[in-house]
């Protein structure tokens, strides 16, 4: 091979060599799964119609699920890798049971109500000894949380009552036809209540503040992980988080769009998709501060204590690293 042989073969290696450098690097797969009802139904609505995730780098898999713990079962089954709605209480139990997973993020704060119809003889909640609820199922925070605050202000047992299970809509169906004395509603569905009239007892910050005599109100869900994802691929997690909290400052500055995004994405009236951009701010969350700590650290010893919960919580299982690691980005 003579010099100028070398000399051309040399530029055609170094030209190739600059567009594989110049190539962008393939985006890294993440499987988001959440269960697209109630509440978690505007913040995921709003999600998947921005780029968030692709914004960061990362290839996402929406997994939808149809009842409020199926994400908590398809993380511990590694079907997905990460749940930003998880019920706490579930994601406590898979913590518990040695389910290698990380709570990264406090997500929902528990915003619901008891209510009866208004023309119901039930007049306060230790009247719901013997009665039936209506509520999400077994397993999830809220009816974790109602069984918390019911035995420990007013008394009442999990066996003094019984809970019967369904998604808001079928549960405001049950409030309708007198199936249940009593339902247990997030506030986007009594906001959305029109002609069926009720009235709360209580909400479940109320009852939970003087429960643990302090200011703080639980959360019902919140953002869990894989570890051995978060192991593998530390920076996308930290990317992820920042993804989701784009969103969500996205929706607080663009409610027209939150309405926009949750008509299409769940055929709902305007009215109704209005609600979730109403009350946006108080509904969603993407952090986990000392104060969230503190708060997931009682919720779960209270799950404990009232023998919902076993075993005790592992050293790490609370992981605020990504979070942290999230705020320098943009």
């Amino acid at each position: 091979m003579n010099i100028l042989q070398l000399i051309k073969r040399a530029a055609a290696l170094t030209l190739l060599a600059g567009t594989v450098a110049a190539s962008p690097a393939q985006a890294e797969k993440i499987r988001v799964g959440y269960w697209p009802s109630g509440l978690t139904l505007g913040y995921g609505a709003v999600l998947e119609a921005g780029s968030f995730f692709k914004d960061q780098g990362l290839e996402v898999e929406y997994v939808h699920f149809s009842d409020v713990n199926g994400p908590t079962r398809a993380i511990a089954a590694n079907a997905i890798d990460l749940a930003f709605g998880s019920p706490a209480a579930g994601a406590f139990a898979l913590a518990t049971d040695g389910v290698p997973v990380k709570i990264i993020l406090a997500t929902q704060p528990s915003n619901v109500s008891f209510v009866v119809l208004e023309d119901s003889p039930i007049k306060s909640l230790a009247d719901l000894k013997g009665k039936k609820i209506g509520m999400s199922p077994a397993g999830s925070s809220t009816a974790t949380i109602a069984n918390a605050v019911l035995a420990g202000n007013h008394g009442i047992k999990e066996n003094e009552f019984t809970l019967v299970p369904g998604n808001e809509p079928r549960l405001v169906q049950f409030l309708a036809q007198k199936e249940v004395d009593a339902a247990a509603l997030r506030n986007v569905t009594t906001a959305q209540l029109k002609d069926l009239k009720v009235r709360t007892l209580s909400t479940f910050g109320e009852q939970w503040k003087t429960l643990t005599k302090g200011d703080s109100v639980p959360y019902n869900a919140v953002g869990v992980v894989r570890a051995e994802y978060l192991q593998k691929n530390p920076d996308a997690v930290v990317r992820a988080i920042v993804a989701l909290r784009q969103a969500l400052e996205y929706g607080k500055s663009n409610p027209a769009q939150v309405v926009s995004a949750v008509q299409k994405a769940a055929n709902l009236p305007q009215a109704d998709a209005q609600v979730f951009a109403d009350l946006w701010d108080e509904n969603y969350r993407v952090s986990l501060n000392a104060a969230d700590l503190e708060t997931l650290k009682r919720e779960f010893q209270i799950f404990k204590d009232n023998g919902t919960l076993k075993g005790d919580l592992p050293a790490g299982a609370l992981d605020a690293g990504p979070y942290e690691q999230s705020l320098a980005r943009k």
